[in-house]
């Protein structure tokens, strides 16, 4: 009687393999991040201050990639405004 129970278990557990590989059954480890907090924005003209008080959300590896990025492509922006030769800096 107990090689009843084991096939049963056998059956579910290929019927399980089966529906995940086929796409029926869907497992992402990956699923997107929760944000706590909108994204992180620093302003045309915005100061050291500022830009010690930027937070990122964390992720599974680390921090938000994408909040990440629009804060560099900001600080490089500004970087680059302030290193034209003959610009007034603010």
């Amino acid at each position: 009687m107990i090689w009843v129970f084991f096939t049963v278990i056998a059956v579910l557990v290929i019927g399980a393999f089966a529906a995940l590989v086929t796409g029926r059954l869907h497992h992402d480890p990956m699923a997107e991040a929760t944000s706590t907090q909108g994204a992180p924005a620093l302003g045309d003209e915005f100061s050291s201050d500022e830009i010690s008080a930027v937070r990122f959300d964390t992720a599974l590896r680390g921090y938000r990639m994408d909040q990440v990025d629009a804060v560099l492509d900001r600080l490089q922006a500004r970087i680059a405004e302030l290193e034209r030769p003959g610009d007034v800096v603010r």
